[in-house]
Formats: structure tokens, C-alpha cells, sequence
């Protein structure tokens, strides 16, 4: 099977769109802007006086998030500079329950290699994009939530029949994105030959080198995979068992823990009002994925 590049051009905004949570056709959509998304409530009155980021935020007028821009579902900027996923509705969840105008963020795309350096930096007050908690990135920045869970898994092309699991995978080209959880995990297990590990600064890039037959597996979180997957049925398919447990969390500033607790009180607040399931079934649901929101992890 090969499939051309405009091919890959319509299973990203595919995916996009149905990110989106709504029928494009019936809504009249076109490629260059994201469907509606949910109205979210501003807060009034927000104090967190603790906070420094808040402060700084409150000044500015809006939020500075970084985000990523290639992962259908889950956070996608569209031709016409629309953004649709779950991500980013998180972003603007958070934005909301801060007081700030969600329409107003300033979004900055920052490579996954980056992320750590941008919070630090104060280049962005938060960072919602499949960001993974694990305790080696709690040494450089803190983390609200998680706000979903998910897995590592492995895409291949349809008429691939030779990987079926991580063991199956020696021999084999394998693609994930720079600096995530998923390419140093094929490291760290030998699952194949480190001259057969391939990295890029975006996934979509791994698809695209997929198409090509350069490598064999695109291997990443399952939220991103299945957005992929879903847009062009029959191309690509999810194999073998999740590799891991993978729980998003807003990553910000390591010593503010004023804002942590704040964004954690907005993400069980949107929990139990039914706020966190409407996001995900409007943006992650069209892929097949079910989901509740987990609990939140105070530390």
C-alpha cells in the first residue's frame, strides 16, 4: 500500500475535524478553520496571591500556553491557524478557571525536546500537550493532574502482518517523536537495533516517513495513534498490547505550587460537573477511545 502525500494531508485534517467532536459536512466546515468548540464559563474573581505565574498572567491580560500542533484528537492547528483536540480544550479549561478570557490565549509551539527549558524560562505559564508525569520531570517542573490516561502504542500499515507486539519488533524501523517517553522506552527495553530507532521533532513526520516505507511502526501515546488511525480506515492499524501507563498532566512552574493546587481544584471541579467528559467525548470520542477523568494527583 502507498498512499500520497495529499493522502496524509486529508487523514490529518480528517482527524482534526472529528477532534472537533461534529459532523463537518453537516456543520459546513471547510480545512482552514475548527468547529466550535464548547462554551466554557470565565471565573470571577480569582485570587491566588501566592502564585507568581498567576500574577504575571493577570498583568498580561491572558495566558501564554504551549501546546503541540500535529497530534489529531488531542491538539491540531488547522491552515487557517484554528487549533481543535482534547489538549487544547484542557488549555482553555485551565485559562477559564483562572478568569482568563480562553479565546485569548497566546498559544506557543514548543518541540516536546523543549518543554522543561520553556516553563523554566517563564516562555509559557503552562504546558498541555501529551505531557507524560513521571518523577524524572518532576525534578525540573511540577505538574497538575493528570487529566487522561493513556498507553503507548504502536501504528503500523494496514497490510503489515510481521509486527504484532513489542516483541516483534527486532529487526524492524521503529519512529516516535524526540525527547517523549515512548522513543526512550524502545531504547531502554532493546526492543530493536539502536540503528533502527528513528526520531523527529514531530510525529506526523513518522507517519509520513511510514507512507514511504522508510520505517515499519510509529510508536506514541494511543490517544495520538488512534486519531491517526480513525481518519482513513483501512490504511492504518493499532497492534500488540500498550507498552505502558502514560497520565497527562499540565506541566508549570516546579515551585509554584499556588497554581498547581488552583489548576487541580478546576480539573475535579470539571470532573464533577460532567465539564471533562463532554470535552473528551466532543474531541477524542469520534476515534473509538472511552475515557473517565482520572483522580487528580495533589503532591
Amino acid at each position: 500500500m502507498k498512499l500520497s502525500k495529499l493522502m496524509i494531508a486529508v487523514i490529518v485534517f480528517a482527524a482534526a475535524v472529528a477532534g472537533c467532536g461534529k459532523d463537518a459536512a453537516a456543520e459546513g466546515s471547510s480545512a482552514d478553520a475548527c468547529l466550535t468548540p464548547i462554551p466554557l464559563p470565565v471565573a470571577e474573581q480569582v485570587a491566588i496571591p501566592d502564585s507568581p505565574t498567576f500574577t504575571r498572567m493577570v498583568a498580561r491580560g491572558h495566558a501564554t500556553v504551549g501546546i503541540k500542533v500535529d497530534q489529531p484528537g488531542l491538539a491540531y492547528k488547522t491552515a487557517g491557524n484554528d487549533r481543535c483536540g482534547f489538549d487544547v480544550d484542557i488549555a482553555r479549561l485551565i485559562s477559564a478557571g483562572l478568569g482568563l478570557a480562553p479565546e485569548a490565549i497566546d498559544y506557543r509551539e514548543i518541540p516536546t525536546a523543549n518543554r522543561e527549558a520553556s516553563i523554566r524560562s517563564g516562555e509559557i505559564d503552562y504546558y498541555v500537550g501529551s505531557y507524560s508525569i513521571n518523577d524524572k520531570r518532576k525534578q525540573q517542573v511540577s505538574f497538575a493532574g493528570p487529566y487522561l490516561q493513556t498507553g503507548q502504542g504502536m501504528l503500523v500499515r494496514s497490510d503489515e502482518t510481521h509486527v504484532t507486539g513489542k516483541d516483534s519488533l527486532w529487526g524492524k524501523k521503529v519512529c516516535s517523536t524526540t525527547g517523549t517517553t515512548s522513543i526512550q522506552r524502545i531504547k531502554d527495553q532493546h526492543l530493536t537495533q539502536p540503528e533502527n530507532i528513528i526520531e523527529f521533532k514531530v510525529g506526523s513526520e513518522c507517519l509520513s516517513q511510514m507512507m514511504d516505507g522508510n520505517v515499519d511502526v510509529l510508536t506514541t501515546d494511543e490517544a495520538i495513534l488512534a486519531g491517526y488511525a480513525s481518519a482513513v480506515p483501512g490504511h492504518f492499524k493499532l497492534v500488540g498490547e500498550l507498552l505502558s501507563v502514560e497520565r497527562y498532566g499540565v506541566g508549570l512552574a516546579r515551585t509554584d505550587a499556588a497554581l498547581r493546587n488552583a489548576m487541580n481544584d478546576i480539573l475535579e471541579r470539571a470532573a464533577h460537573d460532567g465539564t471533562w467528559q463532554r470535552l473528551f467525548d466532543a474531541s477524542l470520542g469520534p476515534s473509538g477511545l472511552s475515557a473517565t477523568p482520572p483522580a487528580v494527583d495533589r503532591y
